[in-house]
């Protein structure tokens, strides 16, 4: 390894000795260290061009202020650990003249570890801020050969299918993607006619204002790829790229940005092997321009509206679309399990914390508070399996509306379990990324309780198994969980709940919960024996409380609260009068509304009821019905002119954590 003197002898020439041509021999000054540099190291400027095998020192941080261009014939070494930062601002010169190029006959060998990856990025943060790594081969191009870049003018592409450009191993790159014009834009990673011999292995690209790494042409691969937030496309491809990706985490957390992937013009069939692609926002997973295509295996996409688009609508030959096995399907969504797992990537400081979780959980599985989980699709707790989720954790239901907000639930089956433990400090939150009633199926929980439905019913919705003859019947604990934004609507008559509870057991804990923005009932019981303690229901636009199928169980300080016109009721029971206890009541309405509704012979214990604001009190739907010996409220039979208008009897202050 040469030594710093002469690391800076032969690497970086500043701005002055640049506008005298001096070449390689020139010497750098040390400058000013970036504010955000440690202290402990040396800031030693970065440009021009290296005309001889150089090594960088990893243990110094290097400011790149202009173009630094490795020439033909001369190997960059990055060792681990190394920093380089690109530094805008420092000479008040544009973002789109501060970048690596490896120029054709030229390599880089990045020598990142897992544990000193190799940091590339900008002295702001801010995307689109620098220019990105540009690697220029000798591999084939649809271009042809001597083509010129889009960006600085550089000469790619050639006939050598099998050109070496180098190594890159544990890269980090950020902020990249300086714009040229409206047309033109750096990459993080940009790949010109770059070669098959070249080895690019654990690459993080985030935060760039375009592609995250762009392929044109040449027959490169990647292994071990994670892209996060990168405003234009993840992986884009063009002029017949034929190389292979194997292991990508798609990111996308952010509104601006396009798709995981675009592909464009000649089809080079390049093989993707295990993609995942993750968005909270929506947005495209799959591009195709022109005739481009792809053979993808193992594919995976999770909250995107558009699964598959392609662009030239007189297109109707998919041929060249392999995804899973079978040729394209634009109505499919590829909404399965993660294919890969983003632990790969946690090397990769501050990466964002997203997880997908996996349609069927049959195993134990404790979720990570610091993640936060995309719901695209149902998650199946099975018998024998228990899913844990720790104080603070948040799960994000991700939906395109009413066309698939039923198929997007939690269940836990028969003879599985759920542990929600949330604090008061730190509940666990359920909710849609629209913020709109109806966007999801909530939280469903099948146990072997009596119902009078029978043993082993099937549900309204999911076609779930429920009921048996197990009264203690236990599914879990749910303890500080906040759950919103429900009521996924299956048909005019059935519909899902915020919570549903079908047959749920005695055996089963439910504590501190409040259902909020549902678009149809709060909470429903279908049978069972469960209890539920201290419940907080608000703006649910069908019922807060309904249950049915004779539920026994008893509610004990409930608040709920209606501030909307779209909603029916506080309370509404059906059928059979099993009896229920509902202990301290308070309802408050400003919209007017009916309080409590019970239909054919449905009745409940009610001791410490408050009602306020509603224009209908009891409603007794059955106009023949005369006996309401089954209805009692403050150990009478039920007064169908009283108001129970009396003080609060649950002080909303205890749900003080749910705001």
């Amino acid at each position: 390894m040469k030594n710093a003197k002469q690391i800076m002898s032969m690497a970086a020439i500043s701005i002055a000795l640049l506008a005298t041509s001096c070449s390689n021999d020139n010497i750098i000054e040390q400058i000013d260290p970036i504010d955000d540099a440690p202290t402990s190291g040396i800031d030693l400027e970065l440009n021009g061009s290296v005309n001889e095998d150089m090594t960088l020192d990893g243990s110094e941080i290097y400011s790149l202020t202009g173009v630094l261009s490795i020439e033909s014939g001369a190997t960059l070494t990055i060792p681990a650990g190394t920093e380089i930062i690109a530094d805008t601002d420092r000479d008040e010169s544009s973002a789109t003249n501060v970048y690596i190029v490896v120029q054709k006959g030229a390599q880089i060998n990045i020598q990142g570890t897992a544990g000193s990856p190799v940091i590339m990025r900008s002295a702001s943060g801010e995307s689109g801020t620098w220019g990105g790594l540009i690697i220029a081969g000798n591999a084939p191009t649809a271009a042809g050969a001597n083509a010129t870049a889009e960006v600085g003018g550089i000469r790619y592409g050639g006939q050598d299918s099998s050109d070496d450009s180098g190594s890159i191993n544990y890269l980090l790159l950020s902020d990249a993607g300086a714009a040229i014009n409206s047309e033109s834009q750096f990459n993080g990673l940009s790949l010109y006619g770059v070669g098959s011999e070249t080895s690019i292995r654990n690459v993080a690209l985030v935060n760039g204002a375009d592609d995250g790494v762009e392929f044109f042409g040449g027959s490169v691969s990647i292994t071990n790829l994670y892209l996060e937030n990168n405003e234009d496309d993840a992986v884009d491809w063009t002029e017949e790229w034929t190389g292979s990706l194997e292991n990508v985490y798609v990111l996308h957390t952010i509104e601006n940005f396009s798709t995981a992937i675009e592909a464009d013009k000649e089809n080079g069939n390049p093989q993707i092997t295990n993609f995942t692609a993750v968005s909270t926002t929506g947005g495209t997973a799959l591009q195709f321009k022109s005739v481009s295509g792809a053979t993808i295996t193992g594919l995976s996409l999770s909250g995107y509206d558009t699964a598959v688009e392609i662009t030239d609508e007189s297109r109707t030959d998919l041929s060249g679309i392999i995804l899973n096995g079978a040729v394209a399907d634009l109505n499919a969504d590829y909404s399965g399990d993660p294919t890969v797992d983003a632990s790969l990537f946690d090397w990769i400081s501050n990466r964002g914390q997203v997880s997908v979780l996996p349609t069927i959980i049959d195993s134990n599985l404790t979720l990570d508070a610091s993640n936060e989980y995309v719901l695209s699709s149902t998650v199946s707790i099975a018998d024998g399996a228990k899913l844990t989720i720790p104080a603070g954790t948040e799960i994000t239901a991700r939906s395109d509306g009413e066309t698939d907000a039923t198929n997007i639930y939690i269940v836990v089956q028969q003879g599985g379990k759920i542990e929600v433990n949330g604090t008061e400090s730190k509940p666990v939150v359920m909710s849609s990324t629209s913020g709109e009633a109806g966007s999801w199926g909530g939280l469903v929980i099948a146990g072997k309780a009596s119902t009078d439905a029978g043993t082993n019913a099937t549900a309204e919705v999911g076609g779930i198994l429920y009921g048996g003859t197990t009264d203690d019947d236990n599914s879990g604990s749910i303890n500080y969980l906040i759950l919103k934004d429900a009521g996924a609507a299956i048909n005019s008559e059935s519909q899902y709940n915020g919570l549903s509870l079908y047959a749920v057991g005695s055996g089963t804990t439910i504590q501190n919960i409040a259902i909020i923005n549902g678009a149809d009932d709060g909470v429903e019981f279908f049978g069972g024996t469960v209890s539920v303690k201290n419940l907080y229901l608000e703006n649910n636009e069908d019922d807060a409380v309904d249950w049915t199928e004779g539920w026994s169980g008893t509610i004990e300080n409930t608040y709920v609260s209606h501030t909307i016109e779209n909603f029916s009721t506080a309370i509404e029971a059906d059928k059979r009068d099993a009896s229920p206890r509902i202990i301290n009541f308070t309802a408050v309405s400003t919209t007017g509304g009916t309080a409590l509704q019970f239909k054919a012979t449905s009745g409940a214990v009610i001791e410490g009821l408050s009602l306020s604001g509603y224009e209908n009190i009891i409603d007794i739907t059955d106009e023949n019905r005369t006996d309401l010996s089954g209805i009692i409220i403050e150990g009478n039979i039920a007064d169908l002119s009283a108001a129970y208008d009396t003080e609060a009897t649950v002080d909303i202050n205890m749900f003080n954590w749910v705001m």
